[in-house]
């Protein structure tokens, strides 16, 4: 006997969305797949919010920061990462979701979601061809920086525990690694 799974598509998994199918229910699609988000524990909510209003202030006229807000990726994707920084004017997401040609980068606050985030949501970030993907380790407080996708896999991987990281959408801009990471 073969098992057949049902894929979801973007357009199906708008419609459920809109007809209230997953109301109080946690999911984020992933290649067609429903996926059960974690909730957030108390770290995982106040240093992302944090980090949020600190790259709003180095991003300001630059970026839009945009918190826990769905992304729609060309695999049949539409996540909710902790962090998306997407191109102005906020006024283009009054008809969509930022699309990958809008995303700077992303970044993912993890705790028990650490594998999900380092190996599921990487490669999907990879395969969609977002350019930059930050996760910031919440159990050893570090920031993995993942950069260069290709062929669904990034290239590059960093982890920095302390400096300055430039994103690659803004190299004159600073981010402090302690800001993220609250060390």
């Amino acid at each position: 006997m073969t098992l057949s799974t049902w894929k979801w598509t973007i357009n199906r998994y708008h419609q459920a969305v809109e007809a209230g199918i997953f109301e109080g229910v946690p999911v984020e699609l992933l290649n067609g797949e429903l996926v059960e988000m974690s909730p957030e524990g108390v770290p995982h909510s106040s240093l992302s919010d944090e980090a949020a209003e600190y790259l709003r202030e180095q991003l300001r006229g630059l970026a839009k920061v945009r918190e826990a807000k769905p992304i729609t990726l060309p695999n049949r994707s539409e996540p909710e990462p902790d962090i998306s920084i997407v191109q102005l004017p906020v006024e283009i997401y009054r008809s969509h979701h930022p699309y990958v040609e809008n995303i700077y980068w992303i970044i993912e606050y993890s705790n028990t979601s650490l594998q999900k985030d380092l190996e599921v949501k990487s490669k999907v970030y990879a395969e969609a061809g977002i350019c930059e993907y930050w996760v910031v380790n919440l159990k050893t407080r570090e920031l993995n920086v993942f950069r260069n996708p290709v062929d669904g896999e990034y290239q590059e991987q960093t982890v920095l525990t302390e400096g300055v990281v430039s994103p690659l959408a803004f190299p004159n801009v600073q981010i402090g690694v302690a800001r993220l990471l609250q060390r």
